[in-house]
């Protein structure tokens, strides 16, 4: 007995210092992006030193993308296999993509403040960027309104499918349609190291929070009072 406690407290010490590693890491490599910023990166003639917010703006929004795809392959794999778990990935990788959305709309409008005199210019991508932010602040919303949480997988799950439609739209307007936002930044390849070193940190910290959040609801769910129907594929009374 005490051989199994042992066991199990050294398994959860070992799991508690990967994750300790994993967010240093990410801080170090973070600090490194910064400092790669601030003092290699070029400022832009028409933005200014507000140009260097792209290095935060342009992988936040890959990581967007990310968190995006995560809730639509997390909501499939609700409707197919219908199993919590799934669920648990479709919310907590939704409440990053609010997050970075919100950031990469923040960091967007501060840009471009410098470089076009206006915070916001109703443009097809900045459009359909805010879509995007308010498409998952809807998701959020429905699956906190939703008791059942059959009805609440079955219908959050057809509407992350359905939210991550507009991804495609984000990506594609600036390169399909006449829009103010450049569809890139011409740079030397200097430039291309850095964005590649910010990177690093923000997936890091993407992928960080989608797994802590998941564990989070686990851990929720497995704390909640039973529910009528709450086990999937049990009929509610």
């Amino acid at each position: 007995m005490y051989g199994v406690a042992l066991k199990t407290s050294t398994a959860v010490t070992a799991r508690d210092h990967a994750i300790a590693a994993f967010w240093i890491l990410a801080l170090i490599s973070a600090a490194l992006g910064l400092h790669l910023v601030l003092s290699q990166a070029a400022t832009d003639a028409s933005a200014g030193s507000a140009h260097k917010m792209f290095y935060l703006h342009f992988p936040v929004a890959m990581n967007t993308f990310v968190a995006c795809f995560f809730v639509f392959l997390a909501s499939a794999g609700a409707l197919w296999q219908r199993r919590p778990e799934w669920d648990d990935l479709a919310v907590a990788s939704a409440r990053v993509s609010v997050l970075f959305s919100a950031v990469v709309l923040a960091t967007g409008m501060i840009w471009a403040r410098s470089a076009w005199g206006h915070w916001w210019v109703w443009s097809p991508r900045l459009t359909f960027s805010l879509a995007l932010l308010l498409l998952y602040v809807g998701y959020l919303a429905l699956w906190a309104a939703i008791p059942s949480p059959q009805r609440r997988s079955r219908v959050c799950a057809v509407y992350g499918v359905i939210a991550f439609l507009d991804v495609p739209l984000v990506y594609l307007s600036v390169k399909l349609l006449p829009d103010i936002h450049p569809p890139g930044v011409s740079a030397g390849p200097e430039a291309h190291w850095i964005v590649a070193a910010c990177f690093v940190p923000i997936t890091m910290l993407c992928a960080g929070l989608i797994v802590l959040g998941y564990r989070g609801e686990a851990r929720r769910r497995a704390k909640a009072p039973s529910e009528p129907g709450a086990a999937f594929g049990e009929p509610s009374s």
